[in-house]
């Protein structure tokens, strides 16, 4: 299993017992879905390697505690903190409609109904308090969109593209040097 075909879930964050159990910081707006998983990966190293859950149950709001097999001692917890923890692609559920993940609209054209076409979405900004589009035009210059409900008008994942509807002037204060 390599990164590319896996998403990251969290990181471990603490020991919780001195039975080996950790808290994971979930990254999810849903945490309760990572309840009932059966093994992980952990990025150890340059590797990562498969893990298997005893138990886990949500502690507080998101974070997921777990024992997993193997993992006894205080020592042996405290070895994995830090340790990010990813989940097999897979196993998300499809998404349609106008709902998406961030990592699979990477690579998708933005066309702008107004505008025309804007550029490749290149990365994901979600460290603001509004995700933004990365975008990158023809010419090498970066954009940035709102990931906005009201300027998203239909994801069209056969052509790997996603139309919107941005306010007037918004692309334009990219562009002008």
């Amino acid at each position: 299993m390599t990164l590319k075909d896996c998403f990251y879930i969290g990181t471990i964050v603490s020991k919780f017992s001195f039975k080996g159990e950790v808290l994971i910081k979930l990254d999810s707006d849903d945490p309760e879905m990572y309840e009932e998983m059966e093994s992980v990966f952990i990025a150890l190293g340059n590797n990562l390697v498969p893990f298997f859950i005893e138990k886990s149950t949500l502690h507080k709001s998101d974070l997921l505690r777990v024992k997993f097999e193997e993992i006894e001692t205080e020592a042996d917890a405290e070895a994995l903190l830090r340790h990010k923890i990813y989940l097999p692609l897979a196993v998300l559920p499809k998404l349609s409609g106008n709902k998406f993940y961030y990592h699979e609209v990477i690579g998708f054209q933005v066309e702008d109904v107004h505008y025309g076409v804007v550029g490749k979405i290149v990365g994901i900004n979600d460290s603001t308090s509004q995700a933004l589009f990365e975008i990158e035009n023809e010419n090498g210059n970066e954009i940035l969109i709102p990931m906005a409900d009201e300027f998203i008008e239909k994801i069209d994942r056969a052509h790997k593209k996603i139309i919107v509807k941005t306010p007037e002037g918004l692309i334009d204060l990219y562009l002008e040097n």
